[in-house]
């Protein structure tokens, strides 16, 4: 298989991010690119740590745009600059994602090289609550009524792209939160495989920082695909 490439957009990044991106580049990454999504300024040491000794490629937007616009900062960046890789692996900043996890995507992206790979979290786990375990379900119910295509989690943040298909995800809408729904839903209209893999216990922390990386609120994940049903109706 040929290289991989992780992405992540981080916002006001923990401590403990640093020590995690000393562990993902003992992985089968070639390259880290972290998007600073313009993160306050008592924060620049933590990115000046990731450009200076861990070597990483580090895009830095002013102002804070959303997870979506840094997701497509990191896709034009490699565009652009690195032509020979197989994909790319989007990862969370704040802990959702463990190293086992992130080396199951990077072993099943061997298998499915040809179209987008989605690492499902189980929501079973006792520190789950039952609203956020049920506003899932009902999430997944929703968009396979609207959408035809049943995917059992929407929202994680996991996901290989391949290569290939960086150039149509930069004009997908959406600049925050919506544009995992809508990545999806322009794969079902492109005809893109999409695939999921079981991975670890989606994880739920009370810091509010958290909302940037995911949707936790069920309501709001719910009026997302709506929205985005009624958007593309538009289309």
């Amino acid at each position: 298989m040929e290289d991989v490439i992780v992405v992540i957009p981080a916002l006001n990044p923990l401590q403990s991010f640093i020590s995690f991106v000393e562990q993902l580049k003992k992985t089968a990454v070639t390259k880290i690119v972290i998007v600073n999504d313009g993160s306050e300024e008592k924060y620049a040491p933590i990115f000046n740590e990731f450009r200076q000794d861990l070597q990483c490629i580090v895009i830095d937007h002013l102002q804070n745009k959303g997870k979506g616009s840094a997701l497509k900062s990191g896709f034009h960046y490699i565009l652009q600059h690195e032509k020979d890789i197989a994909g790319v692996l989007t990862v969370g900043a704040h802990g959702q994602h463990t190293l086992s996890d992130i080396q199951l995507m990077l072993e099943s992206a061997k298998l499915f090289s040809d179209g987008i790979v989605l690492g499902v979290r189980h929501f079973g786990s006792r520190e789950m609550p039952m609203f956020s375990f049920l506003g899932n379900r009902a999430a997944s119910m929703l968009f396979e009524l609207l959408f035809r295509r049943r995917l059992l989690d929407i929202q994680t943040g996991l996901r290989y792209i391949p290569r290939s298909e960086l150039s149509w995800l930069q004009k997908v809408p959406g600049e925050h939160f919506n544009f995992d729904t809508n990545m999806l839903v322009e794969a079902l209209r492109r005809d893109v495989p999409i695939y999921e893999i079981p991975i670890g216990h989606a994880k739920v922390r009370k810091n509010s920082i958290m909302n940037y990386d995911e949707i936790i609120d069920p309501k709001k994940m719910l009026q997302q695909i709506w929205t985005t049903f009624l958007g593309n109706r538009k289309v």
